[in-house]
């Protein structure tokens, strides 16, 4: 029998409080060897809504599982109908202040590493290096016959060209690039092969039941051995493909430190976990670490 993939989580015992003193973020910082391991909510200042905080997009929204993907042609037409959309959209987030906290916290030699379950590239464009995707990006997309990696802009425009008269309006956009609609919204949209092969198109992204390929895992795995304290931004690490990296830190006695509105799945893991925002939270702490503010502003356009 298939298994279906953990959702949500329910704390089953009683968990720290939060707080809001940022003390021992500015001292982790300050030392130096900091490993960032960041969620969903890391990207929710930018416009991308996050699956599980207050509004969340699993209220409404179940994401594309990867059996379901890879074992129907009606699923993968509604995926890339509604990712076509979405893409458009998400493609026109930029990153906020935490994105670009975390940038400087890197040109300062403050940082071991980021690792990201996100797939919005949103670290990246504001400045940070080496990130680590876990989760695999959107600006890519893999076929699963031939396994050739092409840019995601290349398979857009074969979309609209396929799709020339597709532009209904969505209810909504997911932390994945899904956006919501109707079956009716999606009709006869027309999904393209692989140029290469004919094959199965699917975005570069770990999909829900889908595993972290294992090269990925034991990089992360060797940022974590090599960090001093590990910072987790924004996610309830509900999943057990961030959550594994929290349960190694703690195993082996490294400071864990969760900066997030909701309880989380690490909590018991955590030497503190920091009840704010993390746009005002980061540029509190880069502040408290004397950096310049200008760093944090976003560009102007």
């Amino acid at each position: 029998m298939r298994m279906r993939p953990t959702l949500s989580w329910t704390p089953s015992e009683d968990l720290p409080p939060g707080t809001t003193d940022l003390r021992p973020v500015v001292d982790a910082l300050r030392a130096g060897g900091v490993l960032v391991l960041s969620g969903a909510g890391m990207s929710t200042e930018s416009g991308i809504p996050d699956y599980r905080g207050e509004g969340g997009s699993l209220s409404r929204h179940t994401p594309m599982l990867y059996q379901d993907f890879t074992g129907s042609a009606r699923a993968r037409r509604r995926y890339w109908a509604r990712s076509h959309l979405g893409w458009r959209a998400f493609g026109r987030a930029r990153p906020n202040t935490g994105h670009r906290a975390v940038a400087e916290f890197g040109r300062q030699g403050l940082l071991a590493g980021v690792i990201t379950q996100n797939v919005d590239g949103l670290h990246q464009a504001a400045g940070s290096e080496g990130v680590v995707e876990l989760h695999g990006s959107l600006e890519r997309v893999v076929c699963l016959d031939c396994g050739a990696l092409s840019p995601r802009r290349e398979l857009a425009a074969r979309l609209t060209q396929a799709n020339p008269d597709f532009a209904p309006v969505a209810a909504g956009i997911n932390p994945d690039g899904d956006a919501d609609l109707s079956d009716d919204q999606v009709g006869d949209f027309r999904v393209v092969p692989c140029v290469g092969c004919g094959g199965i198109l699917k975005p570069d992204v770990v999909f829900f039941g889908e595993a972290v390929a294992r090269q990925r895992v034991e990089r992360c795995r060797e940022l974590v051995g090599a960090a001093d304290t590990l910072l987790v931004l924004g996610s309830s690490l509900t999943v057990m493909s961030g959550f594994r990296f929290v349960r190694q830190a703690a195993e082996a006695g490294k400071p864990v430190l969760i900066i997030n509105r909701d309880v989380t799945r690490g909590d018991r893991y955590a030497l503190t976990r920091i009840e704010l925002p993390l746009g005002r939270a980061l540029a509190t702490v880069s502040g408290q670490l004397g950096l310049s503010g200008d760093s944090l502003a976003a560009p102007s356009l």
